[in-house]
C-alpha cells in the first residue's frame, strides 16, 4: 500500500515530509533492516516506533547507526538508538521529530511527560516545527499529551491501538492533534490481524499466534499544514486510503 501510494499523495498533496510509524511493518511484528530499506525507498523520511521496536533483534546496532530511525525517548538510558532527530526538507526548511510512549496499560517507562519538556528544550534553538508520535493506549493519557504539548509543538499524533480516530483538531494553543492515526492494513480484520486467530483468543483465551490479514488494504494518514516561521499548525486533515 505504501509503495502504490505514498507518491501519489507526495505529489496531490505537495507533501514535504513524511513521518511512518514502522514498528510492525515486518509481517506485522517489529521491524527488520530490508523492510526499514523498502520504507526509505517508498518516500519514507523518519520511521518512528513503540513498543514493538524491540521485537527483532537485528533492529538493534540499526538504531545507533540510522539517525532517521527513532524509539520512544523515554526507555531507560544506555538502550540502543534515541527518540529525537531534527531533519530537512527538500527547501532546506528543519523539522523536529519526537517520539514518546505512554505509560497507561503499557510498561512503567519514564515520564513521558516530563521526558517532552526536557527533550524540547534541545530543539528550542534550532526549529519552532516539532512533531511528536506519542504511541500510547489510553485515550485520556493522549489527550492529556496534546492539551500538555499544546502551544510548545506543531502537531502531537497518537499510534499504537490501530483505529484511526474522528477527532482531529487544532487546540488553543496552535498545536494540531489527532488521538489515534491508525494503521496501514486490512480493513477486514481485528486491528490488522486475521479475524478467526484474534476470534479464537477471545473465545479461547489461549495464547493463539496471530496471523496478519491481507484482505482489502487500506492506508490511514493525517496531513498536518505548518507555518514554518511559527511553527503552529494551521490544517489538519485524515486521511484514508483505499487499494483502489
Amino acid at each position: 500500500m505504501l509503495v502504490d501510494h505514498l507518491d501519489r499523495l507526495i505529489d496531490r498533496h505537495l507533501i514535504d515530509l513524511v513521518v511512518a510509524n514502522g514498528e510492525n511493518a515486518a509481517a506485522g511484528y517489529g521491524l527488520t533492516v530490508p523492510v526499514l530499506r523498502e520504507l526509505f525507498d517508498a518516500g519514507v523520511d523518519v520511521v518512528t516506533s513503540g513498543n514493538h521496536i524491540w521485537d527483532k533483534k537485528e533492529i538493534m546496532p540499526v538504531l545507533d547507526k540510522e539517525p532517521r530511525l527513532l524509539r520512544p525517548a523515554n526507555y531507560p538510558s544506555g538502550l540502543p538508538g534515541g527518540g529525537i532527530g531534527v531533519y530537512e526538507t527538500a527547501a532546506g526548511i528543519k523539522v523536529g521529530v519526537l517520539n514518546l510512549e505512554g505509560r497507561v496499560f503499557m510498561k512503567n517507562l519514564d515520564c513521558p511527560f516530563r521526558g517532552a519538556d526536557e527533550l524540547l528544550s534541545e530543539l528550542e534553538s534550532e526549529t519552532p516545527i516539532v512533531f511528536v508520535d506519542f504511541h500510547a493506549e489510553a485515550t485520556s493519557e493522549k489527550q492529556a499529551m496534546g492539551h500538555y504539548l499544546d502551544g510548545k509543538v506543531s502537531a502531537v499524533v497518537g499510534t499504537h491501538t490501530h483505529v484511526q480516530t474522528a477527532d482531529e483538531r487544532i487546540l488553543a494553543g496552535g498545536t494540531g492533534y489527532l488521538t489515534d492515526v491508525g494503521m496501514t492494513g486490512s480493513q477486514d480484520a481485528i486491528i490488522g490481524n486475521q479475524k478467526e486467530t484474534a476470534l479464537q483468543r477471545f473465545l479461547t483465551q489461549l495464547p493463539v499466534r496471530l496471523e496478519v490479514a491481507k484482505k482489502n488494504p487500506y492506508l490511514c494518514g493525517v496531513l498536518l499544514t505548518i507555518n514554518e516561521e511559527t511553527g503552529r499548525c494551521e490544517a489538519i486533515e485524515r486521511i484514508q486510503q483505499a487499494q483502489n
